[in-house]
């Protein structure tokens, strides 16, 4: 995509994959790609942040005899994800609204 991603948004990003289930590492990767060109180097500290955060929790699964860390969404991530939701909802809106020539800034 040609507009930059800002790391809040890759965060409300994970979370919301997390929402529907729990995930791991290059699953959550991959479908934040699909708008973000990041790279893991990126991806993991933002992990990190969020669990020490305690907006998710991990665990291990065995899979196809290797293991896999798996994200989990917490309590505290659940909220954190309403919160970016409606701030996510609020820059939509007034984007749209500039863009489509509903929002101008009369201060002149």
């Amino acid at each position: 995509m040609y507009y930059p991603v800002s790391a809040h948004l890759i965060e409300f990003l994970i979370l919301s994959v997390l929402q529907k289930e729990d995930s791991y590492g290059y699953e959550i990767s991959r479908t934040v790609k699909l708008v973000a060109d990041i790279k893991e180097s990126t991806l993991y500290p933002i992990l990190k942040k969020l669990e020490k955060n305690g907006f998710m929790t991990t665990y291990t699964k065995e899979y196809q005899g290797r293991k896999r860390k798996y994200y989990s969404l917490t309590d505290a991530g659940v909220e954190e994800l309403k919160f970016l939701n409606s701030e996510w909802i609020s820059y939509r809106d007034t984007i749209d609204g500039i863009v489509e020539g509903r929002i101008k800034n009369d201060e002149r």
